[in-house]
């Protein structure tokens, strides 16, 4: 086990090689700039704390951390994290507050141990929908970046109790399935230009929510028959995703790859009937002072 607080901007490649056997890794605070590709070969490392520095890019070795269980990496100038943090299937507790992220990457959700995520104080638009898939996460927090929407199924899995989007000024609406929910939304609400942003919107009133970017169509419920694409992928569905637990089966060209993507992952599901949307979805929206958690949220 190893506890490092001083250091210089750029710790040295052979670190595996002196300390095979480490632990626990504290470097925050240190100005280090790079971290090496070295990094991966510590592989007993259970926690790793970078937060505090000047690093503007994080190695894709870092995946080979398999037993790393709380990585810290607040407090720097990251723009992006590498695909490969998917690989931490021990995970618990990631720290990437105070960056400059502008997304998360989608394999994040294969973080299956992952509990906590703290993303605040970034650049955010938008959210991976896979996130929603995580089966662990008990808390998410998002405050301080530039969401306008949120994944229609976020606050679906019953793990997730705690979700944080304060001060996300352009966020208007919250998906239904976090009205029973401990949620911080202070801040949000404020006007968005709309030639600004190609999003769907519904409006309720005086008041314009809008939808994920992947959103195509907006029905009501005086609708009574689907749109044939919209059932025709809730039948694969059904029929392959619930019956062989597989969609593998599919070949990459049976059908267009934003539908293919679409079946692993869909849009959202009914908050009445839990049905899977994939083309089109019916957005109703519920003052929040109406919700079981109603005095816990601050809405400005």
């Amino acid at each position: 086990m190893g506890y490092i607080q001083s250091w210089r901007p750029n710790f040295p490649e052979n670190l595996a090689q002196k300390l095979p056997n480490l632990v626990e890794l504290y470097l925050h605070s240190n100005n280090i700039v790079v971290v090496p590709e070295a990094i991966g070969s510590l592989v007993k490392l259970q926690c790793l704390d970078l937060s505090d520095n000047a690093l503007e890019i994080v190695c894709p070795e870092i995946g080979r951390l398999r037993a790393l269980r709380h990585l810290r990496l607040a407090n720097n100038q990251l723009q992006f994290l590498p695909p490969e943090v998917g690989d931490l299937k021990e995970l618990q507790t990631l720290d990437i507050s105070t960056n400059r992220l502008l997304t998360l990457p989608e394999r994040l959700h294969m973080c299956l141990s992952l509990q906590y995520l703290t993303v605040d104080r970034n650049r955010l638009w938008y959210v991976p929908r896979h996130l929603c898939q995580l089966p662990s996460l008990n808390e998410l927090s998002m405050a301080g970046n530039r969401l306008a929407f949120l994944p229609l199924d976020l606050g679906r899995s019953r793990e997730l109790q705690y979700v944080y989007v304060d001060n996300n000024i352009h966020l208007k609406g919250l998906p239904s399935y976090l009205y029973n929910k401990v949620i911080g939304c202070s801040g949000c609400g404020a006007p968005i230009q709309v030639s600004e942003v190609k999003l769907l919107s519904f409006s309720s009133g005086q008041r314009t929510v809008f939808l994920p970017a992947e959103v195509k169509a907006i029905g009501t419920e005086h609708d009574h028959v689907l749109p044939l694409q919209e059932l025709a992928m809730r039948g694969l569905y059904h029929t392959y995703h619930s019956l062989l637990k597989d969609l593998n089966f599919l070949s990459p060209i049976s059908l267009p790859r934003s539908l293919l993507e679409l079946l692993h992952c869909p849009l959202g599901h009914c908050h009445r009937c839990s049905e899977p949307m994939f083309t089109i979805v019916y957005p109703k929206l519920f003052p929040l002072r109406e919700t079981p958690m109603a005095g816990l949220h601050q809405w400005k």
